[in-house]
């Protein structure tokens, strides 16, 4: 092998052993508050939450164009030889001859080109209230995609935050999981040490290497749910399930944001929640929004009033001129009866609006229990933390003197496997308080209606 290929293969040596480093340095570094922010312009449902809010604002200026004129213009052209027809369209064409007035010419006209150009206008004078109701009801509702689309940017952003802690608490589940592998080897090598020198029968080689195996396999099954997990935050961020990223934000909360979090009352965050979810605020549009829904159908039990104006002209050729004439008028039109069809409306119209009250009144209770779920959960996961930090050190400790004893001839196998699960328990749990307690106080301050981009809890 000559000294040129003994270089070629130092370099791809050297190339494939960086590569896996490179892939590790290029993934991007993504913080909560990163992952929340390319979330919110990422996601589909708040795509879908937009386009609907530009969508009421549409219907709004619909309704509006119910208050000004309608201009209609029209183009036809007719070619026929029926009596009434030539008669009729000569006299608009102001082409009637006295010859037109021959019988035979009557009988049997020949064929009559007529090209006839309308412009219309129409104006309602009065409707009842009908299109100012109409106008209501839309702003309402687009009022009310406005909240919907609040909401939808809360449920994302909270959506995130608890994919962003799963992922991190998969991640550091499977440190935990690789460390009980390898201190389980390091209790398999000190045994088969142990058992050479006669100090450790094969039973407690035996039973090592069952609790190793079951370790083993709670790292793989952490390793597919971090997979998993690192999927659902790509999916909750609106990105290719396959995206790499490396998460920055740990799993503690900052002390401060927790503080503050625990340091308020409950009743505050119920009356912030009635303040400022958006939730109430449907609800309450919702109502409103009914109660527009009945007083048009009252309306349109009134008369209408119309204005009319128009402007023809008629004409055998396109581009000849011909004839003209116009038209003004007003009408007025009223729905005497149809078959109670509307006093029907009007009172579906009721029946919807005490049910929108109804449900006003159950959002108001949902949102107070939500606060008080909310609430509880961080309490409760404060609690844990300091129980499952003191656990964790008391489990560490327990191992080093079970190991010690072990080693001594003191302890049996069997305390010292209990004691290894003891840790990997207590780390786990000591892990989940602290994802419960980002999580709820993220929960709280959806709750309360308050979770933006700009909330401390994704620091």
């Amino acid at each position: 092998m000559t000294i040129l290929h003994l270089v070629h293969l130092d370099r791809m040596k050297l190339l494939l052993f960086l590569l896996p480093v490179a892939c590790v340095y290029g993934q991007q570094t993504l913080s909560l508050h990163d992952a929340v922010a390319l979330g919110l312009k990422q996601s589909p449902a708040l795509a879908a939450s937009a386009a609907g809010t530009d969508a009421a604002g549409a219907r709004t200026e619909q309704a509006k164009a119910g208050r000004l004129p309608s201009v209609l213009y029209n183009e036809s052209w007719t070619r026929s030889d029926n009596p009434v027809f030539v008669f009729g369209s000569l006299l608009n064409q102001r082409q009637f001859a006295p010859q037109n007035f021959a019988i035979d010419t009557l009988n049997r006209p020949g064929f009559l080109d007529n090209f006839r150009s309308v412009v219309s206008v129409t104006q309602t004078v009065y409707d009842g209230g009908v299109t100012a109701s109409r106008i209501e009801s839309a702003r309402l509702g687009q009022r009310l995609a406005v909240q919907q689309d609040r909401q939808a940017r809360a449920e994302t952003i909270a959506a995130i935050v608890r994919a962003y802690a799963g992922s991190v608490l998969a991640e550091e589940r499977l440190k935990a999981a690789e460390l009980a592998v390898r201190s389980g080897e390091a209790d398999l090598a000190k045994a088969e040490s142990l058992l050479n020198s006669g100090m450790a029968t094969d039973m407690d080689v035996l039973s090592i290497r069952v609790h190793l195996a079951a370790v083993r396999e709670a790292r793989i099954q952490a390793a597919a749910n971090r997979n998993v997990a690192r999927a659902s935050l790509n999916d909750a961020m609106g990105l290719p399930l396959d995206s790499e990223h490396q998460l920055t934000t740990g799993l503690g909360m900052p002390a401060g944001v927790v503080a503050a979090a625990t340091s308020r009352q409950q009743a505050s965050f119920e009356q912030q929640a009635r303040e400022s979810r958006p939730e109430i605020q449907e609800a309450q549009l919702a109502t409103g929004l009914a109660r527009s829904e009945n007083r048009l159908a009252r309306n349109a039990r009134k008369p209408t009033v119309t204005f009319q104006g128009a402007f023809e002209a008629d004409r055998q050729q396109f581009v000849q001129k011909g004839g003209a004439n116009w038209l003004v008028g007003v009408s007025l039109n009223w729905q005497v009866f149809n078959g109670f069809a509307d006093r029907n409306k009007v009172a579906e119209t009721v029946h919807a609006t005490r049910k929108a009250v109804a449900e006003e009144a159950r959002v108001d209770s949902a949102v107070r229990i939500h606060v008080r779920r909310a609430y509880a959960d961080l309490q409760a996961a404060g609690e844990r933390i300091e129980t499952a930090r003191a656990a964790v050190a008391e489990s560490e400790e327990s191992l080093r003197i079970t190991r010690n004893r072990y080693q001594a001839g003191l302890s049996t196998v069997t305390d010292l496997i209990r004691t290894e699960t003891a840790v990997l328990e207590t780390s786990t749990r000591y892990l989940s308080a602290l994802h419960d307690q980002r999580v709820t106080v993220a929960a709280l301050e959806f709750a309360a209606g308050v979770l933006t981009l700009d909330s401390e809890v994704l620091q």
